[in-house]
């Protein structure tokens, strides 16, 4: 009791002499701690150098802010440029170093306003809205870096896109006071408009060293190989006009010529051709009758008609670009995002991006010599070819002239597959369009080059009612030496399988699926019995095919477990006096579907053709009990972009006493349903993924001469 008075009779009055003591102290430590949070943040927050604080783009800084450089008139200038340049002389590799993720890394020096003794600027316009739009695309992306020790590549940040509106000498100064320019090693100069009259030269005239050139007008004389990169010149009307994909096929006009200057003796050949041809021909020219300007860009006529310009192009098959005092022409870009196919004169022009992209299939080079004959040239080109020429400049415009970004950017990517050869994008990568792919699905095709032999195929039959044919298909697929199992889906709801006693006795296991719903799509549904990577999905009437055949099957479908390789072979036309697609079953040298009626496939695309099938299509199959097979073609060619893999040459695969009582696709209707499913498909993909094939697998001895007993697969089937 008395301890305890004791100690709160001395507690209480000891804490407050405590906090009076030391209450200055607290307060300070509270105040140093705050400053130096405070001051933390700023340091993250404030730029950190004025190099990195200059910033080239617009938005961000004001060209107006940026240092002002002098030039004395005894500045340095470059040499003229070396034609010899090449990779492996005048660039060096090594600042480029190793890194894990096999890119290069840019630097674009800060944003600086050049001038000569007397104050007047070395470019009348500055920096353009075109190049500050290449800036900033390169400085998002992966390529940037503002680490100017860790830097393979350096990109001034004056303007030279157009020449006209530089001073020539005074541009070549100011390019070597860049702190690293060392005669222009590593550094990336973009120009898309080069000389100037009369002679008007096909690459950037100012003096630049050894700095790699990305030009938009090279000719074969001027173009250092493997060294420059050939690029598009940009055209305006991509950032102002939209211009909706068409669907490819024929257009109201077969040729169509649009550019203004075109010199006169061109124009009088074109004029000419004209004549001959009518109104497959259109030939337009600039409106005199409208004030000049903006608008009057945008508008072309002919004989006193006023057509919308780029729109006019979406309406003819080939589009003329033809040069002028360039070799470059900005029209070749509207052309490509007309979906129209550039018909090219313009002798030893360098094509944009010709280093990796294969013009042949977007465009028809002509040699100028050869313009009165354009025509006859262009009538010998097949109508399929056309289409697809079609879909592959417009994606060519897409993918690589769209905007500055993409023109910069590719740029970028061809410099780094030099550098990174082990690392570079592929032929099919550059040009073939990729594939649409659903991101909530990630594909199980993680297979090696040629799959394992021992998991083998599972048959899965899709049966309804016609016992005898199913048991000597049964009996049949039972000798292929790489079946593992038998799955039999039974979609008669209304009737029993046959008692076990009856099946056919077989050395793999065999299993019986009845299905709720009597539905075409139960096929392809993904059940758990399936335990191998392939599928064997075949008909219960299809008795014709012997087990070599099969198993030829088998082993061509390991060597291409991503595609659908079977034996019934069919193809889609396109119809032009329906202006639709048709579908063809008679025998034809070309193939771009094969049937499920008998074919290979991996069962991942069972999980895709159940759960992400696009639109109503699996719907609107069951309702229609038709074309299951089609859409499996569409579904496997526009998630692979391949086309399918006929094997062997047999025609015929059904029994013979089969009749249109017992099979569907006997019924009259269901051929004309056919064509209407490859529409209906089309129109719901959005495109028509079906790629067409003249070739087919057979094995290596089929024809040969030589012993049975020697041939790996000697009962092929001919017809």
């Amino acid at each position: 009791m008395y301890a305890s008075g004791k100690y709160s009779s001395r507690g209480p009055a000891l804490i407050p002499r405590m906090k009076t003591k030391h209450r200055i102290y607290y307060i300070a430590l509270f105040s140093v701690v705050l400053l130096g949070l405070i001051a933390t943040g700023m340091f993250q927050f404030w730029p950190h150098s004025i190099e990195s604080s200059a910033e080239w783009t617009l938005e961000k800084g004001s060209v107006h802010d940026a240092p002002l450089i002098r030039l004395p008139a005894s500045s340095p200038i470059p040499e003229r440029g070396d034609l010899s340049c090449r990779m492996h002389t005048c660039f060096d590799v090594y600042r480029c170093g190793y890194n894990p993720k096999n890119k290069i890394k840019v630097y674009i020096y800060a944003l600086q306003r050049f001038v000569d003794e007397f104050g007047v600027p070395i470019s009348s316009t500055g920096l353009s809205r075109e190049y500050n739009d290449l800036l900033s695309a390169i400085s998002d992306s992966d390529f940037y870096t503002d680490d100017v020790t860790r830097a393979c590549l350096f990109i001034p940040s004056i303007d030279v896109l157009n020449q006209n509106s530089l001073r020539i000498r005074e541009t070549a100064q100011a390019l070597a006071m860049l702190p690293r320019w060392d005669k222009g090693m590593n550094h990336l100069l973009f120009n898309m408009l080069p000389g100037g009259p009369p002679d008007y030269n096909t690459a950037l005239d100012v003096p630049r060293d050894r700095a790699l050139l990305a030009g938009g007008g090279f000719s074969t004389w001027t173009y250092r190989q493997g060294y420059d990169v050939s690029i598009p010149v940009y055209s305006p009307l991509s950032a102002d006009v939209l211009l909706p994909e068409r669907h490819p096929g024929p257009r109201r006009y077969f040729i169509l010529s649009s550019q203004t200057a075109i010199h006169r003796e061109y124009r009088a050949e074109l004029e000419r051709l004209k004549e001959e041809n009518g109104e497959a021909l259109l030939l337009l020219d600039k409106c005199s009758n409208l004030s000049q300007g903006a608008a009057s860009a945008r508008k072309r006529c002919c004989k006193g008609q006023v057509y919308d310009y780029p729109q006019i192009l979406q309406e003819s098959s080939f589009c003329v670009v033809l040069r002028g005092a360039r070799l470059g022409q900005a029209a070749l870009s509207d052309v490509l995002q007309a979906g129209c196919v550039p018909v090219i004169l313009a002798d030893s022009y360098i094509l944009p991006f010709s280093e990796v992209l294969d013009w042949k299939r977007a465009s028809v080079v002509i040699p100028e010599e050869k313009l009165s004959e354009m025509y006859t040239i262009l009538k010998s080109i097949p109508h399929r070819q056309v289409e697809e020429m079609q879909r592959q400049a417009r994606w060519f415009w897409e993918a690589y002239f769209s905007s500055m970004k993409a023109i910069g950017l590719t740029t970028l990517q061809i410099i780094n597959d030099r550098i990174y050869p082990y690392a570079a994008r592929t032929y099919e990568q550059w040009n073939n369009p990729p594939v649409v792919k659903w991101s909530s699905v990630n594909s199980p095709l993680f297979l090696p080059l040629i799959p394992p032999r021992a998991p083998g195929f599972t048959a899965v039959v899709l049966t309804y009612d016609r016992i005898e044919s199913l048991f000597r298909v049964i009996t049949e697929i039972s000798k292929v030496p790489s079946l593992a199992k038998l799955l039999i889906v039974w979609n008669n709801q209304n009737k029993s399988p046959p008692e076990e006693s009856l099946w056919p006795k077989v050395g793999v296991p065999l299993k019986v699926v009845r299905t709720k719903e009597n539905k075409l799509s139960n096929r392809f549904f993904p059940y758990d019995e399936i335990e191998t990577e392939a599928v064997l999905a075949i008909d219960d009437d299809i008795i014709m095919l012997t087990s070599d055949e099969l198993q030829f099957g088998y082993e061509v479908w390991r060597e291409f477990p991503d595609r659908l390789v079977g034996y019934p072979g069919r193809l889609h036309l396109w119809d032009h006096e329906m202006g639709k697609w048709k579908y063809e079953s008679e025998w034809t040298n070309e193939v771009s579907m094969v049937l499920t009626g008998a074919a290979f496939y991996h069962k991942y695309f069972n999980y895709l053709y159940t759960y992400k099938m696009p639109g109503d299509i699996k719907n609107w199959v069951d309702a229609h009990m038709n074309c299951e097979d089609i859409a499996m073609n569409f579904l496997v060619a526009n998630i692979t972009g391949k086309a399918p893999i006929k094997v062997t040459p047999r025609k015929k695969f059904k029994c013979p006493e089969c009749t249109a009582i017992d099979g569907l696709s006997l019924d009259q209707t269901h051929m004309v349903e056919r064509s209407e499913c490859i529409n209906k498909f089309a129109s719901v993909f959005g495109t028509m993924p079906l790629k067409v094939v003249e070739h087919r697998a057979d094995p290596v001895l089929y024809k040969d001469d030589f012993p049975e007993k020697l041939k790996s697969f000697p009962n092929i089937g001919s017809l």
